[in-house]
């Protein structure tokens, strides 16, 4: 008897030991998560992009912390895209299809009994909504949760103590409204190419059940928007909070048709990505832009230009389809290609938008368009090549090329010049970074092989090392 209690105890032990070296794994791994693209304003011109872009950017100015617009734009933006990742929220865990937006904070989704919200959607998807009756682990924050304290005052309010609501009132008129629940969201962890047990978190999220003006349209409709921002609030910063991932994400962005790409919750060790820090104390991921070059050569700006406060500083956006610059950088950048392009190439101005055409057929706009340099503080910088800004003016003209930039009273780096790169968005130390890269490669997580941990990174993954390797030995010993 004594000798099979012995044994049982050393089986207990193992198992115990076994799971516990399991969860380590997958609580140090990165999580990743595919995106998808639609493309659901086929054949919009120009112009159609910049008012859409404008209509964001007013809601951004009103409201920093929700924006509902789609993340916009292709190499070609006449195919106004969409990126999506598929989430599963609630026990027993249902499909949800959100929109992925760095310019937001909360993530919320449709909830049953909606009043506006959207039936069917023409991105060929079917639409879902949340039922928190059904799910056994839901449960809605009151007025008293301290979750509720948490939220910026801007969105959320207690009509009903029982209930706290949030409301968001857009420059266009539209607008969504609901109430705050937690409830499990579920994270598929990826370790080393093999698919790890699912892991299960509390999310506090809202409830749609009312939404008015634009966003009841069918065109671009999903299940709902995860915002991806700085608040403590968003998705990545609750994940974050309870040890789920680190506080860094990326995303690579696919330029070709196929669309799609990458979310990467994790910090990626691709070798040559730059870093920049972020303007502190700002809403939106905000940089210090120092110079602007063309073809290697420095432009002459005003440095009033490139100062930093409360409202200038160069915004990162994935959710803006174009890219804005402040009048004192954006005419001296199209005065320096105008100089730098050969006398052949034909200049136009389409509707706002400076436009080029070859007429010799054995060039391209793209072959002759000069580099273009932003240079960022601690010297980062991003190289623009003719790809990353050059659209075709239509879908009925290939042979004219426009530049995807803006005249604006803010500088805004969209979704067009974001594609076929890597972009690191680190919370943890207050930055972003970039490399090119191939966004239907995998990208590198290892800590082994990467240069962008710091000192204590590596205390910390060495440390983890000798544990398991110090538990792993104890197994052995025990078998």
């Amino acid at each position: 008897m004594a000798s099979f209690t012995l044994l049982l105890s050393q089986s207990s032990m193992i198992v115990f030991l076994f799971l516990l070296v399991s969860s380590m794994l997958v609580s140090a791994s990165p999580k990743s998560l595919m995106l998808k693209r639609v493309f659901p304003n086929y054949g919009m011109e120009l112009s159609g992009l910049r008012e859409m872009d404008m209509k964001r950017h007013g809601r951004m100015l009103l409201n920093s912390s929700v924006v509902t617009l789609p993340v916009n734009g292709t190499s070609n933006p006449t195919l106004a895209g969409l990126y999506y990742t598929t989430m599963h929220l609630g026990s027993p865990p249902r499909e949800f299809h959100v929109d992925i937006d760095t310019g937001s904070d909360i993530p919320w989704v449709n909830c049953v009994s909606c009043n506006g919200c959207p039936q069917t959607s023409e991105l060929l998807i079917k639409l879902n909504y949340f039922d928190p009756g059904s799910s056994s682990t839901s449960s809605i924050i009151s007025c008293l949760d301290d979750k509720c304290a948490n939220i910026d005052s801007r969105n959320a309010f207690c009509p009903n103590i029982d209930y706290c609501s949030f409301n968001v009132q857009y420059v266009d008129g539209s607008m969504t409204s609901g109430y705050f629940i937690s409830d499990l969201i579920h994270v598929a962890n990826i370790v080393e190419g093999s698919v790890a047990p699912n892991s299960s978190v509390p999310l506090v999220f809202g409830c749609s059940n009312i939404r008015t003006g634009k966003l009841t349209w069918s065109n671009t409709a999903l299940d709902g928007i995860f915002g991806f921002g700085k608040h403590e609030m968003s998705f990545i910063s609750q994940l974050h909070s309870q040890g789920v991932a680190p506080n860094v994400f990326s995303h690579c962005l696919k330029r070709d048709i196929s669309g799609g790409g990458l979310l990467v919750l994790g910090e990626p060790v691709e070798p040559n990505i730059v870093y920049t820090p972020l303007i502190p104390k700002q809403p939106r991921y905000d940089l210090n832009l120092e110079s602007i070059t063309v073809n290697g050569k420095m432009l002459q700006i005003d440095p009033e230009v490139f100062k930093t406060s409360s409202s200038k500083g160069a915004t990162i956006d994935s959710g803006t389809t174009l890219t804005y610059f402040i009048e004192g950088a954006y005419n001296p950048i199209i005065d320096a290609i105008t100089r730098t392009i050969p006398q052949y190439v034909g200049t136009t101005d389409n509707n706002g938008f400076r436009c080029y055409s070859v007429t010799n057929s054995g060039l391209s706009v793209t072959d002759i368009l000069p580099p273009i340099g932003l240079n960022f503080a601690n010297h980062a910088s991003l190289v623009l090549r003719p790809q990353d800004c050059l659209i075709p003016s239509s879908i009925y003209d290939e042979g004219l090329h426009c530049l995807g930039f803006q005249k604006s009273q803010d500088t805004i780096l969209g979704d067009i010049i974001l594609k076929d790169k890597l972009f690191v968005y680190d919370l943890e130390k207050q930055r972003i970074g970039w490399t090119n890269h191939n966004c239907s490669s995998p990208i590198n997580m290892s800590p082994s092989t990467g240069k962008a941990r710091s000192e204590k990174d590596g205390i910390l993954q060495l440390t983890m090392t000798v544990v398991l390797a110090f538990l792993t030995h104890i197994i052995f010993m025990l078998i």
